[in-house]
């Protein structure tokens, strides 16, 4: 139970951010370094960590541009999400709810009604599985209107947009949320946008998601499918063979984050994450295509050549490695820094408040412990 004390105070913080985001609204541009300088010795003379004001500065900033995109007027359409009980048609299902849309899901259980509630769609998004796409694509084509706007979210966009443009005569787009479960919003969310036939059909729907403070990212086919070979299937294959690893050497997590630096704790925190989702959406996205296995395989070289200087001693070589890869990073390194350093941060004021919480909790379970101890006769 919040003391009133904290309560009063809560409340006057809540109205103070919501004044100082309106302002920052309608003030013009005023850099995140100019707000966080400014009250350097405030801070100290508060006792306020400096982290804490960053962290604060930057998310007032940055609930600026959901603050102020109010919703698209646009009349009701009916959406039907197949496959959407899965958590990304979940997460569509409530944001076409929210923004007053009617929306019917087909489920695999549900294909009775499939004719009822696919032919007057406006919208039909398909959020199944990869590997069952394409076969719902052609499963479901033959119930749309020519008016029925068609569209997808997996993770591999040539083959699909193509099954979609031949199987249906009407709209068609491919999308691909570039984010997994958990995400609340649009926010700051990029979904790449690959185009196909009618694009005026799905301005809502791409008003929706910059409405709702998501990155639009145009592409073709090939380029998305390109890219996703590095920002999906590599990176799926680096954190799954650590967490394999980690596992078969039979490291001590919960001991080895007594140790850890912020940045193995995030290394695990990702590792732990990929492993929360579904294996089959994994493992379908590392075997996808057989340019993201090859380009596993190479992966798979560089790490046994690199190991093998590891293994020869030869220093000499792998600074020149290291040099030669910073120089290819080069342009990107002031960013990484700044956003590694912010999440840095931001995990450390996390992890300080959990500390002070599980004091407090030991101190009043001591003191209910001496509270109930018999009294001595």
């Amino acid at each position: 139970m919040l003391p009133e004390k904290l309560k009063k105070i809560d409340q006057q913080l809540i109205e103070l951010l919501g004044k100082r985001i309106a302002i920052l609204a309608e003030s013009q541009s005023i850099s995140l370094e100019e707000q966080i300088t400014n009250f350097t010795f405030s801070l100290v003379q508060a006792g306020v960590p400096e982290s804490m004001w960053k962290n604060l500065v930057t998310d007032c900033t940055s609930a600026v541009a959901n603050a102020f995109s109010p919703p698209a007027k646009t009349k009701p359409r009916r959406i039907t999400l197949v496959g959407g009980r899965g958590m990304m048609g979940h997460f569509f299902q409530q944001k076409f709810s929210a923004a007053g849309h009617y929306v019917s899901i087909l489920d695999r259980t549900d294909w009775e009604q499939a004719e009822s509630l696919l032919k007057k769609a406006d919208l039909v998004l398909v959020c199944v599985p990869i590997e069952h796409t394409i076969e719902v694509i052609h499963k479901l084509a033959k119930y749309l209107s020519p008016t029925t706007a068609l569209a997808d979210i997996t993770s591999i966009k040539t083959p699909i947009l193509q099954t979609m443009l031949e199987q249906h005569s009407g709209p068609v787009m491919s999308l691909h949320p570039m984010f997994g479960p958990g995400i609340k919003s649009f926010l700051s969310q990029k979904v790449v946008v690959c185009s196909g036939r009618g694009d005026d059909a799905f301005q809502w729907l791409l008003d929706l998601i910059e409405n709702d403070g998501g990155k639009l990212i145009m592409s073709t086919p090939e380029e998305h499918d390109q890219m996703m070979i590095a920002v999906q299937a590599i990176r799926n294959f680096k954190t799954f063979s650590l967490g394999v690893f980690l596992a078969e050497e039979e490291i001590n997590i919960r001991r080895s984050l007594d140790f850890s630096s912020p940045i193995f704790r995030l290394e695990i925190d990702i590792v732990s994450r990929l492993f929360t989702q579904s294996a089959p959406l994994v493992v379908d996205i590392m075997l996808a295509t057989s340019e993201r296995r090859e380009a596993i395989g190479r992966l798979a070289s560089t790490y046994n050549r690199l190991a093998q200087l590891i293994i020869q001693n030869d220093r000499d070589t792998l600074i020149r490695e290291f040099k030669a890869t910073h120089s290819f990073l080069a342009e990107e390194m002031n960013s990484a820094v700044e956003e590694s350093t912010h999440i840095i941060n931001t995990l450390t004021t996390l992890l300080a408040a959990r500390d002070v919480e599980k004091k407090q909790s030991y101190f009043v379970r001591k003191q209910t412990a001496i509270a109930n101890q018999p009294i001595a006769p």
